[in-house]
C-alpha cells in the first residue's frame, strides 16, 4: 500500500508540474489561447486522475476487506472530458479543440511515463 500512494503523489506532483509550466507557457508566449487550451483540458484530465486513484484505492479496499465494490467511475471521467470539449466549442475565441483533448490526455501520459521509470529503477541494466 506504501508503493501504491507513492506512486500517487508521483504523478499528482507531475501532473501540477505540467499545469504549472502550461500557466507559465499561457502567461509568457504568443500561444495564449494554445496554452489556456492545454491548462483546460489537463486540469480536467488532473482532476480524472485523482478520481481513477480514489476509485481505485476504494477498490482495494473493498478487495481487502472480500466485499464488492462499486465501478470505476468510467461515466464521471467521459462526462468531464465531454464537458472540456464542450467549453472548448462554445468558446472558440479562448480555446481549440486540439490542444484541449491532447490535454485530457496529460494524465494517460503520465502515469504511462512514470510506469515506465519506475520499471526501469526496477529492473536497472547492468
Amino acid at each position: 500500500m506504501q508503493q501504491y500512494k507513492m506512486m500517487v503523489n508521483r504523478q499528482r506532483k507531475w501532473m501540477l508540474y505540467l499545469l504549472a509550466l502550461f500557466v507559465i507557457g499561457w502567461g509568457f508566449t504568443s500561444y495564449p489561447d494554445i496554452f489556456l487550451s492545454l491548462i483546460l483540458g489537463s486540469s480536467l484530465s488532473f482532476f480524472n486522475l485523482w478520481l481513477i486513484q480514489r476509485k481505485v484505492n476504494q477498490v482495494g479496499h473493498a478487495a481487502s476487506k472480500q466485499v464488492t465494490s462499486r465501478a470505476l467511475g468510467t461515466f464521471s471521467r467521459f462526462a468531464s472530458a465531454a464537458l472540456a470539449v464542450v467549453i472548448a466549442f462554445r468558446y472558440p475565441q479562448y480555446f481549440q479543440a486540439i490542444p484541449v483533448i491532447l490535454g485530457l490526455m496529460t494524465a494517460y501520459m503520465v502515469i504511462i511515463i512514470d510506469y515506465a521509470l519506475h520499471l526501469k529503477e526496477l529492473n536497472p541494466r547492468k
